[in-house]
């Protein structure tokens, strides 16, 4: 395999940040060797004519499992990054030994809350595991029903309860030790969520949380809904925000000046924010595209929705990321789909989101290829995974071929024809 030559020819490539005049890659074993330049006489000729080859996609904001690595990678996902959960290092270590067909995944471990805080609201009470992740468990072979109760078991240790500074530092530095590749907080009072009064930690708690981390090396993302928790998470000092303010309050503009002066990125989950507002993702749901490709349960969580602040308006969503995107603020793509299918998280489904957050993008306003970008070359250069997002000489071969071109009809992105995992051609 380390040896053999396979080239991608006659393909519209978009490299990551713009469409390139050459019209061919040649891959060696698991790294692009070449973009452009003469064809080695014994390598393997894949013709792609009428297709566009892509960087595989990177979702910057999920809560992954075996299952959602394998469905992420069927629609050319090839790396997810996950906000608050088990694939640390040494999750990975735990979980995906002799694991193959998955995504790569990065993760921030264990978020920092409040005792009760959230995401406590959004799971099931008591010790016992929940009827729908032991539905999961059925469908998997013995060695990944084995990885996935070890994770189950470990995330389910007595978290740490973060009540002061001295906790907070400590928590990062678990997180850290167990191969953290970066840091996550939690500022949720609730009201979105259909929780309002959610425990919060104070911004005292919060900053010395941020600041260890950042001695550590370590970006801090946070989660916040609102203007006013956003405007919180930059005075605290944060890399970037999770998800995107649901409210446009007057202030909107001092806030998006001050989220462009931080140099924070914004994650916006737009495809989270609908789902939040009562619109189940049926669209996608019904693409043959899409429902090829995805078990019954993760279809019926597509057509539901959170539904818990059916007040809101989409259209303030699109004006507030259209407004960051033009102040300069580096806008990724990422969707907050939950590791199983659960009933009341709907609207989400692993891989095929991150196809729908891109055409909410350019429903935006974002140009396609702005809205590829947000998928490729931002998220790898802002989580510094300078391997991948691109087509270049030297990157990892994560590729996605798609007929038609996405970078004029961005929906072209879900016609896949095949996909790559450093250099090994998926099944499709």
């Amino acid at each position: 395999m380390k040896n053999t030559v396979t080239v991608i020819a006659n393909a519209r490539i978009f490299d990551g940040e713009k469409v390139i005049d050459s019209r061919h890659v040649i891959i060696k074993g698991d790294t692009i060797i070449a973009v452009g330049g003469e064809i080695p006489a014994d390598a393997t000729i894949i013709d792609a004519k009428g297709a566009t080859l892509l960087p595989g996609l990177i979702d910057a904001h999920v809560h992954t499992s075996i299952g959602g690595l394998r469905d992420a990678l069927q629609f050319g996902v090839t790396t997810e990054l996950e906000m608050n959960g088990d694939f640390t290092e040494r999750g990975r270590t735990i979980q995906l030994k002799n694991v193959d067909n998955v995504s790569d995944v990065r993760s921030a471990g264990t978020a920092i809350t409040a005792p009760g805080g959230h995401p406590d609201e959004l799971l099931p009470d008591g010790d016992e595991i929940p009827d729908f992740v032991l539905r999961e468990l059925e469908k998997l072979s013995k060695e990944d029903r084995e990885a996935m109760l070890a994770a189950y078991a470990h995330d389910h240790e007595e978290i740490p309860q973060v009540t002061s500074v001295e906790e907070a530092i400590k928590h990062v530095h678990t997180q850290v030790e167990n191969g953290a590749d970066y840091i996550k907080i939690m500022i949720e009072e609730g009201t979105v969520m259909g929780a309002p009064g959610l425990p919060v930690l104070s911004d005292e708690i919060l900053k010395a949380a941020v600041e260890e981390a950042h001695k550590l090396d370590k970006i801090v993302i946070a989660h916040v809904l609102t203007a006013h928790s956003s405007q919180t998470a930059i005075n605290l000092g944060v890399n970037g925000l999770g998800h995107l303010f649901i409210d446009r309050p007057e202030s909107t503009p001092e806030l998006v000046k001050s989220i462009a002066d931080s140099g924070a990125f914004v994650t916006p989950c737009l495809v989270l924010n609908a789902s939040i507002l009562g619109n189940p993702a049926t669209e996608l749901a019904n693409d043959p595209r899409v429902y090829s490709k995805l078990s019954p349960d993760w279809l019926d969580i597509l057509n539901s929705s959170f539904n818990t602040f059916p007040q809101g308006n989409l259209e303030n969503s699109f004006k507030n990321v259209m407004d960051l995107h033009r102040a300069g603020v580096d806008v990724l793509v990422g969707t907050d789909v939950s590791p199983v299918p659960v009933p009341n998280l709907g609207g989400l489904a692993h891989g095929a989101s991150v196809h729908h957050e891109m055409q909410l993008l350019v429903q935006a306003g974002f140009t396609p290829i702005e809205a590829l970008q947000s998928a490729t070359s931002k998220p790898a250069r802002r989580f510094a995974l300078h391997d991948r997002g691109r087509i270049a000489a030297g990157a990892r071969a994560d590729l996605i071929l798609v007929n038609g071109d996405p970078t004029t009809r961005i929906s072209d992105t879900l016609s896949i024809e095949a996909v790559w995992l450093k250099g090994m051609k998926q099944l499709h």
